[in-house]
């Protein structure tokens, strides 16, 4: 009987270490990599408010700024004037600003476009690029060179004043 229990606590010990290992040993090979600063975006296509379909790879050799956002969300409302006056600046320098939208119903989305007046791209996206990118805070920018370096990301809400000078450093890259 004695014996019998042993063998059962050698089993389960055995268990819990392959199990273990194979938890650990998993992690080690992921393939999914966080995008970081320096590395090069990970390409993403979605889906605009206009029906076309975006892929960020077709912007290469122009900056990029991808903003993912929410209408949910006080500092992405807050900051969305920003970016559009950026847009609206920063056009003739070929640079692109992409909205990427978390996962709201595109009647949402739309109308609040409407209300604000954004003009540059929104993309629809249903959790996907933003788990891909890692997004776990709102708003959450990444910006990307024209040779698709990211460059910086900024968690939380942006100045105008913060994204004018990001915007000119990611130009001065291209230039």
């Amino acid at each position: 009987m004695k014996n019998n229990k042993k063998w059962v606590q050698y089993i389960i010990l055995i268990l819990f270490v392959v199990i273990a290992g194979v938890t650990l040993f998993s992690g080690v090979l992921s393939t999914d990599e966080v995008p970081e600063v320096g590395n090069f975006a990970p390409d993403f296509s979605l889906k605009g408010l206009d029906g076309q379909v975006y892929q960020l790879s077709d912007f290469e050799g122009k900056p990029v700024v991808v903003n993912f956002w929410g209408s949910f969300c006080e500092p992405c409302v807050r900051e969305m004037p920003a970016i559009e006056d950026i847009y609206n600046k920063y056009q003739s320098k070929d640079l692109i600003i992409l909205g990427v939208n978390l996962d709201e119903p595109e009647v949402t989305v739309q109308s609040f476009v409407n209300q604000v007046g954004v003009t540059f791209p929104i993309l629809l996206d249903k959790n996907i690029v933003s788990d891909q990118y890692d997004v776990r805070y709102y708003p959450t920018t990444y910006f990307i060179d024209a040779n698709g370096i990211i460059m910086e990301k900024k968690i939380g809400e942006m100045s105008e004043s913060y994204l004018i000078q990001t915007v000119n450093k990611l130009i001065a890259v291209k230039e």
